[in-house]
């Protein structure tokens, strides 16, 4: 670790002042400011953010205790910069009161230089081990950081490989989930969210269909209309899929949680579990959208899949029923929808992140 110290020197005794610059300097240190005028300490101590300080205790404006203090303010909490107090005070009172207000050592007056020397090494080594501390510290971290974010991934691999695991029994392709992810990334943007949220959206979107692993066949791909037995039990995958998701510290699988709960609810609050209007989480509403877009234009097995028009046409007449006004404007808005009327849907998954008009 290369480090320069550097020293902040207050006395107004402008001969003291000049008297440590010059032993300082002999011992080696460069990094030395100084100034004769207390009022001056609250800058340069934001400015010059010195490793010690040296401080006079009787100075005029402001002394000694009233500039620990100041000091003190201006110091993190987990921070040590020790402050050398200079005195020609013996009275222990006065030393037990600078040692309170955060002074680590003394020197008093008249000055030794060789004694200024050997106490600023000892303060120096305490405030350079203390650096290697919170330079280890922060390293540690940065290491669990990233390791956490290695097992996040591996977590949310793990669950994005039983969610198409599901889906493959409804879906020949297994792209549904990818598609609702990239709709429900791309319909982000649009909607102006900030740029790491739509990138957890992105992710957490493409398991809001999880909890159908706990769905029977029977139900799931069943050619005709459901039962309204059958119909509690199909709803049933959206706690399902929350159950599967909770409990996780990770955003990615804190948002996918509540998408998977609530991807399922209306606007109008006719949904699974009767929430209604800006209650039910923005990323569940728009997910909401981009599921069921992407289920009307593809195959299921209860029905054929829709043109892009009639698709949009369904959304547009579920505006403030099924879905929220303002992301189905948004939606039916975005200039990279209409690129679909002439190709292949699965062309979405390769539609650039940032296509479209811009934040609505």
């Amino acid at each position: 670790m290369n480090w320069s110290p550097k020293i902040l020197i207050v006395d107004d005794d402008r001969d003291i002042v000049r008297l440590l610059t010059h032993t300082l300097e002999s011992a080696g240190y460069s990094g030395l400011s100084t100034t004769s005028d207390p009022r001056e300490v609250p800058r340069r101590h934001e400015e010059f953010r010195p490793d010690l300080l040296l401080i006079d205790m009787m100075m005029p404006y402001l002394n000694g205790m009233a500039l620990l203090e100041i000091i003190q303010r201006g110091t993190p909490g987990d921070d040590y910069v020790p402050v050398l107090v200079i005195t020609g005070d013996s009275d222990p009172e006065t030393r037990n009161l600078a040692l309170s207000h955060g002074a680590k050592d003394f020197i008093r007056k008249p000055i030794d230089r060789r004694e200024v020397v050997l106490r600023v090494e000892n303060l120096l080594d305490m405030r350079f081990r203390h650096l290697q501390f919170e330079n280890q510290a922060q390293a540690l971290k940065a290491r669990f950081r990233q390791c956490s974010a290695d097992l996040g991934l591996a977590e949310v691999t793990c669950l994005q490989g039983l969610a198409r695991a599901a889906e493959y029994r409804d879906d020949a392709t297994g792209h549904h989930i990818q598609r609702v992810g990239r709709l429900a990334g791309l319909l982000g943007i649009e909607m102006g969210l900030p740029e790491d949220r739509v990138g957890l959206l992105h992710d957490a979107a493409t398991l809001h269909d999880i909890g159908k692993i706990g769905i029977p066949d029977s139900i799931l791909l069943k050619p005709g209309k459901l039962t309204n037995e059958e119909f509690e039990q199909m709803k049933a995958h959206t706690r399902i899929g929350a159950e599967i998701l909770a409990g996780s510290h990770f955003p990615v699988l804190a948002m996918a949680e509540k998408i998977a709960l609530y991807h399922h609810e209306r606007w109008d609050g006719y949904g699974y579990g009767q929430l209604a209007g800006k209650a039910i989480p923005i990323e569940a509403r728009i997910v909401c959208l981009a599921d069921t877009f992407d289920v009307l234009t593809h195959d299921r097995p209860y029905r054929a899949a829709w043109s892009v028009s009639d698709a949009l046409a369904e959304i547009r007449r579920q505006k403030e029923r099924q879905f929220d006004p303002r992301i189905v404007d948004t939606f039916c808005a975005a200039l990279w929808l209409h690129e679909l009327e002439n190709v292949s849907l699965d062309s979405m998954l390769s539609l650039p992140t940032g296509a479209g008009a811009g934040p609505s």
